[in-house]
């Protein structure tokens, strides 16, 4: 078995197609990045990073920072990263995290809060993952020596695994102006925020100006190999430039990475009202399918999550019938299953797995 072969394997262990011949809708991550990111990445003049020397990051960190309006920004391996760096830059070991239950970095960053930030989340369950003030409000700590105190505030934009769902403005501004107001700091999750700005018609600068930091993904929707970015005030940057030292997270020739991620930046924006075109008519075609339930007025980016419990299997059994046939997309709960549109998938694809689920479910 070859490699790519190899690659081709479900989560559950199925063996699926070569992922060059298949539908894949298991995440946005698995993009692959343009013939105009290699060049740039093949051309790309570098030096070392860790000495600050490396002209294509700089102007990545740069050009970043302008397009959020912010002071400064700091190019980091991954998303997880910039969130622990997040973490660590805000909140003192021993204090808690507010964030909504299903949040990516309480679900899926490995509890590296506890583990190497020496806090822990306290959540709750908001419908459609839109955490209000009145729930931030009452996960906040009074302030006494009874209680764990509360240390940060977290929003996540779009909500992953909400189905992509979109934070409301009014909303993350009165959160961001109560917690300012207690003294509290607040970090923005917008691994997706682009796919945000361009569901509501706003930049990401408004988006997030009320944050006190950010952390968004240029190898997600936006089609890049790899990295994300942080951002804050130049303190603060400052503070997660030797924090991301100390974890492991310095790179030296990384301009050959940081060279795709400004085309990304710059190109790929524009393009994501077709994956969220996509996602709504795979949802449209999903709850058609008898047995399978969605809401496709829910689906406003590039992420649809439906249930098949009427069709009287669970979400795994699909999932490996699907990859056999070509189709990959993963379980995200026993009965639920996550698909998510990018550049790398066009709609004779998603026809194509709308005819495949439906062979599978109603067969």
């Amino acid at each position: 078995m070859s490699a790519t072969e190899k690659m081709g394997r479900t989560a559950g262990g199925a063996e699926g197609p070569p992922l060059h011949l298949a539908v894949d809708l298991r995440s946005d991550t698995v993009t692959r990045p343009t013939a105009a990111m290699r060049r740039a990445m093949a051309e790309a003049e570098v030096g070392d990073d860790v000495y600050g020397e490396d002209p294509t990051v700089n102007r990545l960190q740069v050009r970043a920072a302008e397009i959020f309006g912010r002071e400064a920004a700091l190019f980091v391996p991954s998303g997880s990263m910039g969130n622990l760096l997040a973490i660590r830059g805000w909140a003192p070991a021993g204090t808690e995290i507010v964030c909504e239950a299903r949040a990516h970095t309480n679900q899926y960053e490995l509890a590296s809060m506890s583990a190497l930030a020496g806090c822990f989340p306290r959540t709750v369950l908001a419908t459609d993952g839109i955490l209000s003030w009145e729930l931030v409000e009452s996960l906040i700590r009074p302030k006494n020596y009874l209680f764990s105190q509360t240390g940060l505030v977290w929003l996540e934009n779009t909500h992953n695994m909400a189905g992509g769902t979109v934070h409301p403005q009014a909303s993350a501004d009165e959160i961001c102006d109560n917690v300012h107001s207690l003294g509290l700091p607040i970090h923005l999750d917008g691994a997706r925020i682009f796919n945000a700005a361009v569901a509501i018609g706003k930049s990401v600068a408004e988006l997030s100006r009320k944050f006190d930091s950010v952390m968004f993904c240029l190898s997600k929707g936006l089609g890049a190999p790899v990295g994300s970015m942080l951002l804050g005030s130049r303190e603060f940057i400052a503070k997660a430039h030797v924090t991301r030292k100390m974890l492991g997270g310095a790179m030296r020739q990384a301009g050959v990475v940081a060279a795709a991620g400004l085309i990304a930046l710059e190109e790929s924006p524009e393009l994501l009202r077709r994956d969220h075109e996509n996602a709504r008519f795979l949802a449209e075609g999903l709850s058609r399918i008898r047995g399978v339930s969605v809401d496709p007025k829910k689906v406003v980016t590039n992420i649809v999550i439906f249930d098949v419990t009427g069709t009287g299997k669970t979400a795994a059994e699909i999932s490996g019938a699907l990859a056999r046939k070509k189709i990959l997309a993963n379980p995200t709960e026993k009965f639920l299953i996550r698909m998510v549109t990018h550049c790398d998938v066009d709609r004779a694809g998603c026809e194509q797995a709308l005819q495949v689920v439906d062979e599978v479910v109603t067969h």
